[in-house]
């Protein structure tokens, strides 16, 4: 019998050193270079996050501005690649003349100075419309962005055309899988090369069509993060990666990034290996899936020499610590 437990036991010794060497970041190759800087919403205004819900109108609850740049505009996507972002996130919604206009809300009353439901309107409607009217930080006494913001959404073949060579998050805002079509149409009009620079998240039912319409794009959808990293916590241990982690976007709170196998290096290594491409968030707590990587001290939490991507609403701050503001 004692020698049936020292055999048993030399076994698991056996499986757990090989566990641990397919899965150590210390023997994987270290990809050389800075992160990757994805700037949400571009350069926008910050407000007040505490107690935020869907439906909360963030622009009056912005913060003193320390710049005039409003988020989805041609100008802030601009001010956010010479800031040092790699890719700037945007949000589309389909409109009634077969257009997708640039946009955040669902609906134009908290931002703008029109009303009803965004992808209700027409495309020639939505470009009459002040998208800084409803901005004010101090509960209305003042709006400084009032005026300001005329005929500056903008359309997603004209982001397209302003920035051809340059990387591409877009936010599909609904769960209609019909939006999936139409997006998927648009995507597959472009080169094969230019949607290589293309990544589209969002809603499941029109991120699943995109996935299905245009394999080429990389996506990601909250079901599918989900499938993703808890199929890899459960057996990326072997070295397989999920379906749902393949060609995708994969998004990865910084306090779950710890617990992936072979994180950092042979985690980042593994997932290029399936065309996918890796940004850490902000941490995840329940409820909303995350915030961004906005401070020093979350920018800390990431391994020394990480050169994988990160998601931050605070692009020149973060892109000058990463040394890669290009002012």
């Amino acid at each position: 019998m004692g020698r049936k437990l020292k055999y048993a036991a030399a076994a698991l010794l056996v499986v757990a050193a090989g566990i641990y060497l397919n899965n150590t970041s210390l023997l994987a190759p270290h990809r050389d270079g800075k992160p990757v800087l994805l700037a949400h919403r571009g350069m926008a205004q910050r407000f007040d996050e505490r107690d935020v819900k869907n439906d909360t109108c963030t622009a009056t609850r912005m913060l003193p501005p320390v710049h005039d740049h409003l988020e989805n505009t041609l100008r802030s996507m601009r001010a956010s690649f010479d800031a040092g972002a790699d890719v700037v996130e945007l949000d589309v919604h389909p409109t009634t003349d077969g257009e997708f206009a640039v946009f955040h809300d669902w609906t134009l009353d908290c931002r703008t100075d029109g009303q009803g439901v965004t992808r209700a309107q027409s495309m020639a409607k939505l470009r009459l419309l002040d998208i800084g009217y409803g901005y004010t930080t101090d509960g209305g006494k003042t709006f400084p962005f009032r005026g300001k913001g005329i005929g500056m959404m903008p359309t997603l073949s004209e982001v397209f055309a302003a920035f051809p060579d340059k990387k591409l998050l877009i936010n599909v805002k609904s769960r209609d899988p019909s939006e999936g079509e139409k997006l998927a149409a648009v995507l597959n009009a472009l080169p094969a090369e230019r949607r290589r620079t293309i990544m589209v998240y969002g809603g499941d039912e029109p991120i699943d069509m995109i996935r299905r319409l245009t394999p080429d794009v990389r996506t990601i959808s909250r079901a599918a993060i989900r499938s993703c990293l808890i199929g890899y916590i459960g057996y990326g241990w072997t070295g397989f990666v999920p379906s749902a982690c393949r060609n995708a976007m994969v998004l990865l709170p910084v306090n779950v990034a710890p617990w992936l196998w072979g994180w950092p290096d042979r985690f980042l290594n593994r997932m290029d290996g399936a065309n996918s491409a890796v940004f850490v968030l902000g941490p995840y707590s329940g409820g909303e899936f995350s915030t961004g990587i906005d401070t020093p001290d979350l920018l800390a939490r990431l391994p020394r020499g990480y050169s994988g991507g990160i998601w931050t609403n605070e692009i020149e701050a973060i892109a000058t610590i990463a040394g890669k503001n290009n002012n």
